[in-house]
Parts: C-alpha cells; sequence; structure tokens
C-alpha cells in the first residue's frame, strides 16, 4: 500500500495535478492538507473517476483537510474530541481507518509570529493532539499521523538553520510540543529512512528557493512501531514541487507491503 501526505495549498487550484500525481504513482491513500474549501465545494468527481473513495474536513477557504483511498474508509472522524470551541474547531485534522491503519491528516497551524496570539494557539493545538493520540492509545495500535506540522524538528531539517532562530517552525517550544508526540511511542518515520542533510518538505515560491533546494522539512509522518516496522520505504516526490503552478510543498511517501 502506498500512502502519500501531501498539502496542496488549494484542492479547486489543483485538483487534476493531485489526481494525475496519485494515479501516475500509484497511490492508495492520498493524506491531504490546506483544501481552502469547504465540503460541499470539495471537486469529489475527478477522485471517484480515479477510483477514490473521499472524505473531507471543511468549512471555508481556510484550512481542509481530506482522505482519499482506493483501499475503502470507515470509521471516519473528524477534528478534536470533545467540546469544538474555537478556534478549535479550524477544520485542521481528520482520521480514517484505512487496510487496519488509523490514518491521520493534520494541518498544523502555522504560529506566524512568536509573539502572535497564533503562536500560543499552535503550542496549545499540538498539546491537543498530543492529548488526543494518548487518549487513543495511537503508539499501541497501527497509526500514522502525518501532514504538515509547520515545525522542522531540528536544524538538520532547515537549510540555513541561522535564519530560523527568532521565528516560528523552528522555536523550542514547537520543537518540544512535537517530541513530546514522538514520546508516546511514535517514530518520525522519514528520519529512518532519509537521515541525511537536505531533506525537504517545503520550499518557499521565492525565486530560486527550490532550485537551490533551500527549503525546511515540516511534513511529517509520525508512525507506531507496528507500521514502522512493516514500512519498506520512505521517499519525497521533490519533482512534484517543480510542476506547473505548484503548491510549495512536495508528496511525502510511505511504502507498506499488503
Amino acid at each position: 500500500m502506498r500512502i502519500a501526505s501531501w498539502n496542496i495549498n488549494s484542492i479547486r487550484t489543483r485538483v487534476d495535478q493531485v489526481v494525475a500525481w496519485g494515479v501516475e504513482h500509484g497511490a492508495d491513500v492520498l493524506l491531504l492538507q490546506e483544501t481552502k474549501c469547504g465540503d460541499d465545494d470539495f471537486p469529489y468527481e475527478p477522485f471517484t473517476d480515479a477510483g477514490y473513495e473521499v472524505a473531507h474536513h471543511g468549512v471555508n477557504h481556510w484550512n481542509g483537510v481530506a482522505i482519499a483511498s482506493r483501499r475503502g474508509l470507515t470509521d471516519i472522524e473528524r477534528g478534536f474530541a470533545g467540546p469544538a470551541e474555537p478556534p478549535f474547531d479550524e477544520p485542521r485534522l481528520m482520521s480514517a481507518v484505512i487496510g487496519g491503519i488509523r490514518m491521520w491528516s493534520i494541518y498544523v497551524p502555522n504560529g506566524r509570529e512568536l509573539n502572535d496570539p497564533h503562536y500560543l494557539y499552535k503550542l496549545t493545538w499540538l498539546e491537543r493532539l498530543r492529548g488526543d493520540l494518548l487518549h487513543r492509545a495511537a503508539a499501541a495500535q497501527p497509526t500514522i499521523v502525518a501532514g504538515d506540522f509547520n515545525v522542522a524538528p531540528t536544524d538538520l531539517d532547515i537549510y540555513m538553520p541561522s535564519r530560523w532562530k527568532r521565528r516560528t517552525h523552528a522555536s523550542a517550544p514547537e520543537r518540544a510540543g512535537i517530541q513530546a508526540i514522538v514520546d508516546l511511542g511514535l517514530r518520525d518515520l522519514t528520519r529512518d529512512y532519509l537521515p541525511e542533510a537536505g531533506t525537504y518538505t517545503w520550499w518557499s515560491y521565492r525565486p530560486g528557493q527550490y532550485e537551490k533546494n533551500q527549503g525546511l522539512r515540516i511534513d511529517l509522518a509520525l508512525c507506531s512501531n507496528a507500521v514502522a516496522d512493516r514500512a519498506e520505504n520512505v521517499w519525497i516526490d521533490v519533482a512534484a514541487r517543480g510542476l506547473e503552478r505548484p503548491t510549495d510543498h512536495a508528496p511525502l511517501v510511505i511504502d507498506i507491503p499488503d
């Protein structure tokens, strides 16, 4: 089974690109983030025509996550467990069981600036995600928590760490939030397979950033041992970032034998 996580930065803008990529690369599951549309506006038909069943969680033109599967979708859950009070009702996470694995599509808040209230929201959001995963005993079950975490876990995940010392995505509290999730018993699967420097999933739209590989690794796949031990490959399709009118992220792909 091939599982891809991809922040597509507007599904209505890139639906043909996303579906074509999924078909060409034989993706059985697409975990999508930043769809930027409500449920009624999601372009379901191109996916269903390609053999995908789709579940979407979106409200308006902000945020939004989706799961598309050729292996069925069961036990679909949207949002955090418990009360959905603003801003924690934003459509930023959903999960479903596919092939015996609960798969999460995650879009963590950006945080904006270190002195912005949105930064505190981001830290609290990460803690709430950790609480949900702890409550579910996710580490003890076949689990994949994948998506755009908007955090580079270490300096190795940044092309020039000195530029990010006093910015979001690389602050100590954000990294601690990711580590607290990993410490539940999950594994950052990309680093198991791609330990070298220069492994990135996001590049700014500024000219030359992608071409010079000046990026960040902020798209993660945190997996329980039950999944990580079965995986046979993890890779990033960097070439997808070079498509015409691309999103600024590349697909993160996990291959698991059936």
